[in-house]
C-alpha cells in the first residue's frame, strides 16, 4: 500500500532504524519509545491490525512472534523479561494500520497497562 507508513519502511522509502530482518518480518526502533527497549515487529505484506494477520498466510503470525523474541534476545532484555503488544483497532490505540508488535524492555512494566 503506497499510502501506509511502515509498506513505505520495508520498501526503504522512508529511513528507520532497523534492528533485524527475516524474509518476511522487519524490526525496527519506535520513534516514541516507551522503555529503553522499544522495537516494533511488522510483517512485511500488509495485514490491517492483529486480527487480519490471524486469518492471513500459513505461518505469518508466528513469524512475528519468533521475530519479536528474537529481537528480545539481541536487545539483551529476553532473560529479565519483556512485553510483546498488539494494538488493535483506535480503541486499542492502534494508529498505524499496519499490523506490529510492540517489543517493550529494560525496565519493570507494571500491569495492568496504561
Amino acid at each position: 500500500m503506497s499510502d501506509c507508513l511502515f509498506c513505505q519502511i520495508v520498501a526503504k522509502e522512508i529511513p528507520a532504524e532497523i534492528v533485524y530482518e527475516t524474509g518476511r518480518t522487519l524490526a525496527f526502533r519506535d520513534r516514541n519509545p516507551q522503555a529503553p527497549t522499544h522495537v516494533l515487529v511488522i510483517p512485511k505484506q500488509h495485514h490491517r491490525d492483529a486480527a487480519e494477520l490471524a486469518g492471513a498466510d500459513d505461518g505469518l503470525a508466528d513469524d512475528v512472534l519468533k521475530t519479536a523474541h528474537a529481537v528480545a534476545v539481541q536487545e539483551g532484555v529476553a532473560e529479565d523479561g519483556y512485553r510483546v503488544v498488539f494494538n488493535t483497532g483506535p480503541g486499542a490505540g492502534q494508529t498505524v494500520f499496519h499490523v506490529h508488535a510492540h517489543v517493550l524492555g529494560g525496565r519493570g512494566l507494571t500491569w495492568p497497562p496504561g
